[in-house]
């Protein structure tokens, strides 16, 4: 009887993993875009991209894992084996915040047949300015922000220097992306609309966003946020935002500002399950600046003012997902993991008490 579970290292990049699983029987995971990022890091820490909302995120697939732990030993831990050790503890630190815990070498996942059919969306927008672009940003924003969206749906609105950019990936067919309604909510521009299969899409969603990079090394710098429902950005803040674009120095011409769609499927898990801690979000945010030949400090600045310009219209601070880091959180580990982070202080207490899978912003234990 086939199970359809897959067996991955640890150190396999996520091209790799489509591919391999394409060539043994079409199946396929929820995982993102980024051809050049490692399943090891990517399974441990979330792992979003356009399917999560179908599927749930990456983290959501693994069934099984062989780890390494802080005391040296390789074990195996399953919801059959080990579970008194990992299935109960350890695997809420592995799912959402694994670097901090041990050394994943191996995983088995669940996965899916391809989707038969899948229809990307594109459009592009150029404005003499980014305060234009506050109408398409507002309209895109209640498309993503309504509970009953289609969960076969994933979207993101991409600001640059030149204007935006709106993809869509719909896991169906034409006849059903139509019958969604969401083509009639969506905001029109400039429209490219292509009818293709799986692999042909994944790979067309790295190749157009030039993601084949993430084997380039750059000068960078980062910021990012999530939103619930309650959070999502008022027209005034929207307005806020794209003034601030326009009028502040970027000190680069390499910037985005990203907004990704969240939710659906990876809500369905309880908050406690796993340390993933943003089963509640809806959208994030990442803004990226890129250091032409080298980082500026007027990039950074620029990026630091416009989380600023987003959190002052919110009462709240606003978390983010530990898979878009931000070097520069004050508080990283209560943004990253919120009501999960005492349970895993005390998890990693009690299995890394020496604190010997360490980076800036891990787990540390409760001593």
């Amino acid at each position: 009887m086939t199970t359809w579970k897959a067996t991955i290292g640890g150190g396999t990049k996520l091209a790799d993993v489509t591919k391999k699983l394409h060539n043994n029987g079409k199946r396929a995971i929820s995982h993102g875009t980024c051809p050049g990022v490692g399943i090891g890091g990517h399974a441990t820490i979330g792992g979003l991209g356009p399917s999560s909302r179908m599927w749930g995120s990456c983290l959501d697939h693994v069934l099984e894992v062989e780890v390494v732990t802080a005391d040296g030993t390789i074990k195996r831990a399953s919801e059959s084996e080990n579970s008194d050790l990992f299935f109960v503890d350890i695997p809420q630190a592995l799912k959402g915040a694994g670097a901090g815990f041990g050394i994943i070498t191996k995983f088995v996942v669940k996965t899916h047949p391809e989707p038969g059919n899948i229809v990307q969306y594109s459009f592009s927008l150029t404005f003499g300015k980014h305060a234009d672009m506050v109408p398409v940003f507002k309209q895109w924003q209640d498309l993503i922000s309504d509970p009953n969206l289609d969960r076969r749906f994933g979207t993101e609105f991409v600001a640059h220097e030149l204007g935006a950019v709106i993809t869509a990936t719909f896991y169906g067919t034409e006849a059903e992306w139509n019958a969604s309604g969401i083509p009639k909510r969506i905001p029109k521009g400039k429209v490219s609309v292509v009818i293709d299969d799986w692999l042909a899409v994944i790979t067309q969603q790295a190749e157009d966003a030039a993601l084949y990079l993430s084997d380039i090394r750059t000068s960078f710098t980062v910021r990012s946020l999530a939103f619930t429902a309650e959070e999502i950005l008022s027209e005034s803040t929207i307005a806020n935002m794209m003034n601030y674009l326009d009028k502040t120095p970027h000190g680069t011409l390499l910037w985005f500002l990203i907004f990704d769609a969240t939710g659906g499927a990876i809500s369905d898990v309880p908050m406690n399950a796993t340390a993933y801690s943003h089963r509640d979000k809806i959208m994030f945010c990442q803004g990226y600046g890129i250091g032409i030949p080298v980082l500026t400090q007027a990039t950074k600045d620029f990026l630091s003012g416009l989380v600023n310009t987003i959190q002052a219209s919110t009462p709240q601070t606003l978390t983010t997902y530990p898979g878009y880091v931000d070097p520069s959180l004050a508080n990283p580990q209560q943004s990253y993991w919120g009501p999960n982070l005492r349970t895993l202080e005390s998890i990693k207490t009690k299995y890394d008490p020496k604190d010997l899978f360490h980076n800036p912003q891990s787990v540390r234990t409760n001593k």
